[in-house]
């Protein structure tokens, strides 16, 4: 079960993908991803514990040019951060969300983001009409 955090932070990610102007596939990408980054929590900075500068429910970088930190930690902004970078994806709607998501991450574990497919889709199944 979801803290009330990450529920709300589901219903952030369905609502900024829908401003997009993208569908439910673009939202379980986008959930999947935030719950292997984050587990859906909106991360500040966690001194030692950080991956570099990382933060947010995507562990963005603002180094890496993704914004700045409070930019970061807004979950509309961070979403349609993660968004864009998808769109420019060729087939990101036909790839399984470890593909899409990882050429949107550049992650250092790119299989991890396979095993939140199911659950992301749920997820989004569940929040999709109520938000």
């Amino acid at each position: 079960p979801l803290s009330g955090e990450q529920s709300g932070n589901v219903r952030a990610i369905v609502k900024a993908t829908k401003k997009a102007g993208l569908d439910e596939r673009a939202a379980v990408i986008a959930v999947g991803t935030s719950l292997q980054e984050s587990k859906l929590e909106n991360l500040g900075h966690l001194g030692d514990a950080n991956d570099h500068d990382s933060l947010g429910l995507f562990q963005q970088r603002p180094s890496s040019g993704w914004g700045t930190p409070e930019q970061i930690t807004d979950p509309e902004y961070s979403t349609i951060a993660f968004l864009t970078g998808l769109k420019q994806v060729e087939g990101w709607h036909d790839l399984p969300l470890t593909v899409a998501a990882q050429k949107v991450q550049v992650s250092a574990y790119p299989d991890a983001y396979a095993k939140w497919e199911n659950q992301a889709a749920d997820l989004v199944a569940g929040a999709w009409n109520n938000s």
